[in-house]
């Protein structure tokens, strides 16, 4: 395991209040969630990089990518927009 550094974090109360009812490791939980937001933006960055080098990505390798992630009944639905 990698090593760790203690820092300060603010956050809303209403945020703590929600996380301290469901887990008893809130640094625990804000780290899952940090390296979650980590691998999101680094994946943004490369899929940007390779859409940049190669072009935008077709409907079908799209349509691929989705069923390979949420399964094929899921890639039928339209995207929705964030």
């Amino acid at each position: 395991m990698s090593g760790t550094t203690r820092i300060t974090v603010t956050l809303p109360t209403e945020q703590v209040e929600e996380l301290r009812k469901m887990t008893d490791n809130i640094s625990g939980y804000v780290a899952e969630a940090v390296a979650r937001q980590i691998r999101n933006e680094l994946l943004g960055r490369y899929l940007d990089d390779h859409e940049a080098e190669y072009g935008a990505f077709t409907e079908a390798e799209m349509a691929d990518a989705e069923a390979r992630l949420f399964g094929p009944e899921q890639s039928e639905e339209p995207a929705v927009a964030a």
